[in-house]
């Protein structure tokens, strides 16, 4: 879970049905910048306003447009253990990597912090794919407990957590407290990068290919396609992800190995310029590129919310288009500070 996730919108048309042409060509428009991965229903996929069919329909789309060596995350939270186990074998159907996991929230005032880890322990229990802890506090009235972190961090099938929190002392806190988990081998490839299922599925190609020239249009990093490679082992523990562009750098000063940004949907390659200078080791640029972003995550993302996020997405040149009711789009006034923001931002 190294890296950048973009947390990637659904499209619609005016109608408000699922625009699947337009997830065709967002994806494949990430597939083809430096981005570790994506994750498809999250919050910002506005996956609480899609129904069952609905849901298998937009992750049988981005499978179909993603490239095989992105990780591919699926968000599978539903208000039961039952219906999020159900969703979590449709994405392993799909050869999804892992599935995104938020605490249930409609019985809040029953849910005890013993029913709470009943529910993640069985969710981790029954599903097929490892599974990502959700703390996503803005919209789930519950804040997942560091102590309750911990302790399913003990669970096999439970690999990492997305904090959305954005407290990086919790972030800091996050990892301590979970330093001491279970290790688990992993396959990566020899330059210890992620190899996903779609990878292993794949048939060897029979040599590299180049990319087009259509590729590298647009000014995005772009990454070449995969190709048959060895894989190796890596060891690693339980895995902790910021959910904030706006704290991106400290939460990897605090122990975070990656994240899971809604930022990145729209300026991935702003996004991973953070990371990456990190990696490098270059804290200075790390600090720059993290003050470039600052202003434009906090209103964009943090006030404005999906229909922000969907409006940047169609300025930088992605298909965001409408929200569905009851969300509203921005108004002209928000729509020309959102230009200005990214004026400077474009990808």
């Amino acid at each position: 879970m190294d890296g950048v996730f973009a947390a990637i919108t659904t499209p619609f048309y005016p109608d408000e049905r699922i625009y699947f042409r337009k997830i065709e060509a967002n994806v494949a428009h990430y597939s083809r910048s430096l981005l570790a991965g994506l994750v498809t229903l999250g919050s910002t996929g506005e996956a609480v306003t899609l129904n069952d069919a609905e849901s298998r329909d937009v992750l049988r789309a981005v499978v179909d447009a993603a490239a095989p060596e992105k990780v591919l995350v699926a968000g599978v939270g539903r208000e039961s253990v039952k219906g999020t186990v159900a969703l979590a074998e449709a994405a392993t159907d799909l050869k999804y990597d892992a599935v995104l996991v938020r605490p249930p929230s409609y019985y809040s005032p029953n849910l005890s912090p013993a029913a709470m880890f009943h529910y993640f322990r069985s969710v981790a229990d029954h599903s097929p794919l490892p599974v990502v802890l959700y703390n996503i506090p803005k919209f789930v009235p519950y804040q997942i407990p560091i102590e309750m972190i911990a302790e399913l961090a003990q669970h096999p099938n439970i690999i990492a957590i997305k904090d959305s929190s954005g407290s990086v002392d919790r972030i800091r806190a996050t990892v301590e407290a979970t330093r001491n988990a279970p290790k688990r081998a992993v396959p990566v490839t020899q330059v210890f990068e992620a190899v996903t299922a779609r990878m292993l599925a794949a048939k060897p190609e029979p040599e590299a290919s180049f990319v087009s020239a259509s590729a590298l249009a647009g000014g995005v990093a772009t990454a070449p396609p995969t190709v048959a490679a060895k894989t190796r082992s890596r060891e690693v523990g339980f895995q902790v992800l910021a959910g904030s562009a706006g704290t991106l750098f400290d939460s990897h000063r605090a122990g975070a190995v990656g994240s899971v940004l809604a930022f990145a949907a729209f300026a991935p390659q702003a996004s991973q310029e953070i990371c990456q200078a990190w990696k490098d080791h270059d804290l200075a640029l790390a600090a720059e590129k993290q003050t470039r972003v600052v202003a434009a995550n906090k209103r964009i993302v943090g006030d404005l919310g999906i229909a922000g996020v969907k409006y940047a997405c169609d300025f930088n040149g992605y298909y965001g288009g409408r929200t569905r009711a009851p969300l509203l789009p921005l108004t002209d006034t928000e729509r020309a500070e959102v230009e200005t923001l990214l004026s400077e931002i474009r990808n």
